[in-house]
């Protein structure tokens, strides 16, 4: 019984600390954005030194192939990259709950045919169609933001239409119905608060999955060339990876803690609604 008693609340420990690493990493993912013109030593498109220099004083993690400063480029990566996965989570959060709601409130053939088109968009081998529209309609972080946030929203659909099927037929839902509300009220001051909680954990781990979507269509050369990302810098550093181990070193890494702080975050959403 002593076992059994402390599992829920080490459980809780556990996600809480893992919901602080998590802010804690994101919090220092948005300073650095946010302060990216103030923290850079450069331009980071200026040639200011010499050519696979090694991380220094002079050049904290070094410079590339053309003699660019890899630190300033990296803090300027964090602005884009972290801006398309904003927007891409604002454009699939927008689409998945409004089709989830929909379909799961209407029932029937709408419900019907709004799942088939789910489906569909789930079965597509995701990366590859956002690489081939990219491909075709040429580079531009709108078309990333769109190819990918229009994919985005399938598994948050389903999981929102889930939630609104448990509670369509509760009394505050059939209570508002009674009362004469509009189906746009219904949905947005009964259905949406009981959903949101599900729906900010699924929009953190899909951040952190976006971020990675991301990187590779930036390491594939399929990204905004005026624009640095972490995944563009990744890919610069393909041809030397054994002479300059700090071009894919640091990127990856920024990589590597974002999605981190994505996933570790999410866990800590996640318990701490199971504690409610």
């Amino acid at each position: 019984m002593p076992s059994v008693a402390r599992t829920p609340a080490f459980g809780g420990m556990a996600g809480r600390k893992a919901g602080i690493i998590g802010a804690v990493l994101l919090s220092a993912m948005l300073i650095s954005a946010l302060l990216a013109p103030l923290l850079a030593t450069a331009d980071p498109f200026a040639i200011i030194g010499p050519s696979l220099a090694a991380p220094s004083l002079d050049y904290l993690m070094g410079t590339d192939a053309l003699g660019r400063d890899l630190f300033s480029g990296v803090l300027y990566g964090t602005r884009t990259s972290l801006l398309i996965a904003t927007a891409v989570g604002l454009l699939a959060t927008a689409c998945g709950v409004t089709i989830g709601i929909t379909a799961g409130y209407l029932g029937g053939s709408a419900d019907d045919l709004l799942m088939r088109i789910t489906e569909l968009f789930q079965v597509l081998p995701r990366f590859i169609l956002v690489a081939v529209i990219i491909a075709l309609l040429g580079p531009g972080l709108d078309r990333v933001v769109l190819t990918l946030g229009l994919t985005s929203w399938p598994v948050l659909a389903r999981v929102v239409r889930g939630e609104v099927l448990a509670t369509r037929n509760l009394d505050f839902v059939l209570s508002a119905e009674a009362l004469g509300a509009t189906r746009v009220r219904i949905f947005s001051r009964v259905l949406l608060p009981q959903v949101m909680p599900s729906v900010l954990v699924l929009v953190a781990l899909m951040l952190g999955q976006v971020l990675l979507l991301e990187a590779s269509l930036g390491f594939l050369g399929l990204g905004d060339p005026n624009n640095l990302t972490w995944g563009m810098l990744a890919g610069q550093a393909q041809g030397y990876l054994r002479a300059a181990w700090w071009l894919p070193l640091f990127p990856g890494l920024a990589i590597t803690l974002t999605v981190l702080g994505f996933n570790l975050f999410a866990d800590g959403l996640s318990a701490a609604l199971q504690r409610r």
